[in-house]
């Protein structure tokens, strides 16, 4: 247990320092519902160490960095390269213990996109449909006159803004009302699902920008666990994590009620993320061999999503991938090897580079949510491991 200097808390837990401990013990702080695995599955990957901390790249600060330098620079709490089913490298910091899931922020958003993928499968969604088919409750919010697929794409007109630092507005009261923040009121409490259903419009159609907002997926979670007919942590348990050979347990985050922050809130470890960014790079399939994922949802993120609302959209996002499009939660670079990428706030990664049979996954505890810089760098770090791994 850290000293008293170092303690987290329901308010400090997501800055630093606290957060570099916080971030892998986010059920002792949180309410959580677990995602059960299989520890008796097989192994999926083999060892095949390569020393490539020597790789050289541009780093944050504009001057050149190796990857030895950048891992401890960058906040890294772990970092997993793959090829193939081969672990060609895995560094953790010293205060991490690999056992422990770690939280990955938004990357939970594009493991729920694949239970969606799985359920449209299914016949249970019809990404075209209107979402009040689904959650007639929404009638009358931002949400009762877009599409499912407007809510995965992140096109629906919303009067909403994502600004993490902000502690007295909306998205302060969101993180309130998912359990993240402390009450303000306690004879008052909110819930996630009261609030989703109290945000209006801006008068802007859907469908024509790119606004990354984050209740936009915790719907999508709403959504699914009512056409799944159970809690979400059972459904990801039943279609992704047992399917795929997951061997470690993980975890969501829930609000008072048991609604799941599917926007953010898994918590997995990176043995166990790996293994879900092999499948992704495999066109939905584990390495176990089962199709897990429908191979048409995983080819129609690497290969759709809007380019003019991604233009359209936050030119933060543009500045950071000016080639990129965005598809069921999902991140294409746009780069000559096709990558694509989930990310997290604080520095939480997949990065997929099916050219070099690759796929990286970086956990961290960068002190701001958003770090452009640092970002940058990261995008430039995967490059260059994949680039030598070819």
């Amino acid at each position: 247990m850290p000293d008293l200097a170092q303690q987290y808390t329901l308010a400090n837990w997501r800055t630093a320092p606290f957060n570099r401990r916080a971030f892998h013990h986010v059920r002792e702080i949180v309410p959580t519902a677990e995602i059960a695995a299989d520890r008796n599955a097989p192994a999926p990957f083999t060892a095949a160490p390569r020393d490539i901390t020597g790789i050289a790249f541009e780093g944050a600060g504009g001057v050149e960095t190796t990857l030895g330098r950048f891992l401890p620079d960058g906040f890294t709490d772990a970092l997993i390269v793959l090829q193939g089913k081969q672990i060609i490298c895995e560094w953790y910091d010293e205060d991490y213990d690999p056992a422990f899931p770690h939280i990955v922020f938004s990357v939970s958003k594009s493991i729920t996109s694949c239970l969606a993928g799985i359920m449209a499968d299914q016949g249970l969604i019809d990404p075209d449909a209107p979402a009040v088919r689904y959650i007639p409750e929404a009638e009358g919010s931002a949400y009762g006159d877009c599409t499912v697929r407007h809510i995965l794409d992140m096109t629906v007109d919303i009067d909403f803004e994502e600004s993490y630092l902000d502690p007295d507005g909306a998205f302060a009261r969101y993180r309130e009302a998912t359990g993240w923040n402390p009450l303000r009121d306690p004879a008052n409490p909110p819930d996630l699902r009261s609030f989703l259903v109290s945000l209006g419009r801006t008068g802007k159609p859907h469908g024509e920008t790119f606004r990354y907002i984050s209740p936009n997926s915790d719907f999508l979670g709403w959504l699914l666990e009512r056409v799944g007919g159970k809690p979400l942590a059972e459904l990801l348990s039943a279609h992704i994590w047992r399917p795929m050979g997951a061997r470690d347990a993980a975890y969501i985050t829930v609000d008072r009620l048991g609604a799941p922050r599917t926007a953010g809130g898994i918590c997995t470890t990176a043995h166990d993320l790996a293994l879900f960014g092999a499948m992704m790079r495999d066109g939905g399939k584990a390495p176990n061999g089962r199709q897990v994922v429908p191979a048409g949802w995983v080819a129609d993120i690497r290969n759709n999503g809007d380019r003019q609302a991604w233009l359209n959209g936050d030119p933060g996002f543009s500045s950071l991938l000016p080639d990129g499009r965005y598809r069921s939660k999902w991140y294409q670079t746009g780069n000559r090897h096709g990558a694509f990428c989930a990310i997290g706030i604080h520095g939480q990664w997949i990065y997929v580079d099916p050219a070099a049979d690759a796929v990286i996954v970086k956990l961290s505890a960068q002190p701001e949510p958003l770090d452009d810089l640092l970002d940058k760098a990261n995008l430039r770090a995967f490059d260059a491991i994949c680039r030598a791994l070819k």
